[in-house]
C-alpha cells in the first residue's frame, strides 16, 4: 500500500501534471474527479462550467487514459453540499464573508476523499496545490510554495499531521510556467486550460443571485448608514455586498466610504471611511494548529487575514476552546468574519482558523 497514491483530478493543468509526476515516480495511481454538483445546479447557472463539470470530468479522464492510468468518479454531491454550500449560505447570510475552498479542502479533499482511499486502499491524496510539505523528525510541516504568486498554503492551514503525512504535493516547488511546459510536452488537452479564477461553484461571480435560486429567498433593499446612524443610500439587498468593498454602493460622499459591517436585525449596512476599516484584533476560532499542539502562552510571530495579504508581526494569545486573539503590530484592512486567518514563521504555515 506504501506507493499508492489517490489522484485528485479536477480537469485543469495542475492536478493533470500532478497525476504525470506521481506516476513517473513510481506510485500505482488512481485517478478520480470528485462530482460536487448535480447536473440540475449545472443547467441553473446561467451557462457558466460549475466545479467538476462534464466538460472537467472528461478533461481528466482524457489525461488520465493518456497517462496509462485507471480513473474514476466519485459522487460528494450530498457531501459537498452540507460541507460547503449550506455554510457558504450560512455565513453570508449571517452577514460574513465565508471562505468555500478552505471548506472544500478541510472537508472533501483530505477528509472524503481520503476515507474514499482509505476503502480502495490507497497510502497517499496527491493534488495539484502549490504548497511543500517536509517532514523532520517524525513531524510534517507544511510551508509555502516558492513560487509566491501560486502559493496555495493559506487555503491549507486547516490540514493535520495525518493528513500531511498521505498528502503528496508534486508540484510545490514548480512555477505554473513549469506545470504548462511539462503538459505541453506530453500533449495535455488542457495544457493552455485557464485557470479558474471565482469560485467553483459561482463561476458567473454572481454570489447572490447564486444565494437566491439556491434558497428561494429574497434579501430586499435596506439602508446605507454611518456610525453617528445618518442614512446615505440603499442598499440592494444584503448579501450584495462583502466587508471591505468600496466599488458599486452608488453612495456620494465627501471621502470614499467602504462596506464596514453588515446588521442582518435591521437590515442595514455600516459604511466607513478607511482609516476606520482598519484594525489590529482581529479573534479568531476553530484554530487549527498544524503541529497538533496547542501554544499555551502569548508568542510572537507573523499572520495574515485574506489570501495574498502583505504579511504583518503579530502578537497570538491562545484562548480556550481553540480560539485565539490576534493583536498585530500595524493596521489590517477589512478583516472579514468568515475568512480565515492564517499564521506563519517564516515560510512554514503554523495554523489557521475563521475570523470571528
Amino acid at each position: 500500500m506504501e506507493k499508492t497514491a489517490l489522484i485528485a483530478m479536477s480537469g485543469g493543468v495542475d492536478s493533470s501534471v500532478a497525476a504525470l509526476l506521481t506516476k513517473e515516480a513510481g506510485y500505482s495511481c488512481l485517478g478520480c474527479t470528485m462530482r460536487l454538483a448535480a447536473n440540475e445546479d449545472q443547467e441553473q447557472s446561467g451557462g457558466e462550467k460549475t466545479c467538476c463539470s462534464l466538460d472537467d470530468v472528461e478533461d481528466a479522464r482524457s489525461v488520465a487514459y493518456r497517462l496509462g492510468i485507471p480513473f474514476r468518479v466519485f459522487n460528494f454531491t450530498e457531501d459537498f453540499r452540507r460541507d460547503v454550500i449550506e455554510p457558504f449560505i450560512a455565513c453570508y447570510e449571517n452577514g460574513g464573508t465565508p471562505n468555500p475552498c478552505l471548506d472544500c479542502n478541510r472537508y472533501l479533499k483530505f477528509d472524503r476523499l481520503m476515507r474514499r482511499a482509505d476503502e480502495l486502499g490507497y497510502r497517499y491524496i496527491v493534488t495539484g496545490h502549490y504548497a511543500v510539505i517536509e517532514e523532520s523528525e517524525g513531524r510534517f510541516h507544511l510551508k509555502k510554495a516558492p513560487d509566491a504568486a501560486k502559493d496555495q498554503s493559506y487555503f491549507l492551514s486547516c490540514l493535520t499531521q495525518e493528513q500531511l503525512s498521505r498528502v503528496l504535493f508534486p508540484l510545490g516547488r514548480m512555477t505554473k510556467d513549469e506545470v504548462r511546459k511539462i503538459a505541453g510536452e506530453h500533449g495535455f488537452l488542457n495544457a493552455k486550460k485557464r485557470d479558474s479564477q471565482d469560485i467553483c461553484f459561482v463561476p458567473d461571480g454572481d454570489y447572490a443571485a447564486f444565494l437566491r435560486r439556491t434558497t428561494g429567498r429574497d434579501y430586499p433593499s435596506g439602508d446605507f448608514v454611518l456610525s453617528d446612524g445618518r442614512v446615505v443610500g440603499r442598499h440592494h439587498g444584503i448579501v450584495n455586498y462583502t466587508v471591505g468593498q468600496r466599488r458599486g454602493l452608488g453612495v456620494a460622499w465627501s471621502e470614499p466610504l467602504y462596506v464596514r459591517s453588515k446588521n442582518l436585525a435591521d437590515n442595514t449596512i455600516l459604511l466607513c471611511t478607511e482609516k476606520e476599516l482598519a484594525t489590529r484584533e482581529v479573534y479568531a476560532k476553530e484554530f487549527n494548529w498544524i503541529s497538533g499542539k496547542a501554544p499555551t502562552e502569548p508568542f510572537r510571530c507573523t499572520g495574515v487575514t485574506r489570501y495574498h495579504q502583505r504579511e504583518a508581526a503579530v502578537t497570538v494569545h491562545p484562548l480556550a476552546n481553540n480560539r485565539v486573539r490576534l493583536v498585530f503590530d500595524e493596521d489590517r484592512r477589512a478583516a472579514s468574519p468568515g475568512q480565515a486567518a492564517v499564521l506563519y514563521d517564516g515560510d512554514e504555515v503554523l495554523g489557521g482558523g475563521v475570523i470571528e
